[in-house]
Order: structure tokens, then sequence, then C-alpha cells
């Protein structure tokens, strides 16, 4: 049974997360990866047995490769796998609109809140924004914009979970772990507006 997946159909996403089947660190995971070209960018696409661990994206291979392991790093991990490249493939076909649905199976880490805020990023059609204030809002958690910043910082599978559809209350571009212009070409190929820079 998968720990956990994410649904994509009509615009709208779903989460549902059940657990990692990997301690704090990676501790007990044998995770196999894959880098892929992209438009926005190479992705990194790390698995268990159980589904997509880690995702992240940046010109950079060796870059890439370093942050999987420094967030991982009590995991066994090589590169190579089959599976992970094929999940990354079906990841990039979507991200540029090829395809109108996915389902992709997750093995991630999640606090209670962690999972209120990565529904509800996935919840954001594509071509569209919300500020961390508003999504706030929508958890039911009005004051706690700042919190929500750093769950979407914290999100593993970048991408897949949208956090770069989240930006500023003034509409500009903020707090992308993979760096603003990576946020801003993946807003641009959904067709959202990619705002102001921020800092």
């Amino acid at each position: 049974m998968n720990c956990g997946c994410i649904r994509y159909g009509r615009g709208h996403g779903r989460l549902s997360v059940a657990g990692a089947s990997y301690g704090i660190g990676g501790a007990g995971a044998r995770m196999g990866y894959a880098i892929l070209d992209s438009p926005f960018g190479k992705i990194l696409a790390a698995t268990t047995g159980r589904g997509l661990a880690w995702l992240g994206v940046h010109e950079s291979s060796a870059y890439l490769e370093t942050e999987l392991r420094a967030d991982y790093p009590r995991a066994e991990i090589a590169s190579g796998d089959g599976e992970s490249a094929r999940l990354a493939r079906e990841i990039v076909g979507f991200a540029i609109g090829d395809t109108a649905e996915m389902e992709v199976p997750i093995d991630i880490r999640a606090t209670p809140f962690q999972a209120a805020v990565w529904n509800e990023l996935c919840t954001i059609p594509r071509g569209a924004t919300r500020s961390y204030g508003e999504i706030a809002r929508r958890i039911g958690r009005a004051s706690a914009s700042r919190a929500v910043g750093h769950a979407n910082g914290s999100n593993p599978i970048a991408i897949v979970i949208p956090c770069h559809r989240a930006i500023g209350a003034d509409g500009s571009l903020t707090g992308y772990r993979w760096g603003l212009e990576y946020k801003r070409r993946l807003l641009e190929i959904e067709g959202a507006d990619a705002g102001r820079s921020g800092k």
C-alpha cells in the first residue's frame, strides 16, 4: 500500500499523506533518483519503493544531488532509477500542460500543519496564485501566514505540490527554495501572472 498520493484532475489537486516509510533524515530509506531536462530547468526526482519522496529543480545536476543528500543524510541513495525517471517524465508533461490529469504515489513526512498547507497548495488551479495570508485563512489559521511560508519552504516535492503558486500579499514572487527565476518560469509556463521579483 502506498504511503499517500496526489491526484490532479479538472484543474484541482488533492493530497493524501499517510505517513512516510522512513524516519527522520531518511533513516531506513532506500532511494533511487533520476535527472531529467525540462523547459524550466533540470528536475531530480527521487523515489522509494512506495512513491515520490523528493523533487527539486535547478540548472545544475550536481547541486540537485547535493541538496537531495543533504535533506536525506541517513538514506541509502543511488542514481539511475527507472521508476524515478518515469515519474519525472509524467510530472514534466503535466507541468507543461501536455496532460490534464495526474496521479503520483508519494512517500513523504509531514506534520498535520504541513499537510494542511500542502493540500491547500494542491487546490490552487493551474494559472492561478494565492498569497500566504490567503492560504492561512483557507486552512483556518488566519494569523499564521509566516508559518505557512515556512511550511511552503519545507515542501519536499516541488512542482507536484505547487509551492511556486504561493506569492506575497503584494503580488511579488517570494520565498522559493530553488530560486525566484525557476518560480517565474513555472508560473509563466502555467499562464499565471509572474508578478514582480520581490526579495
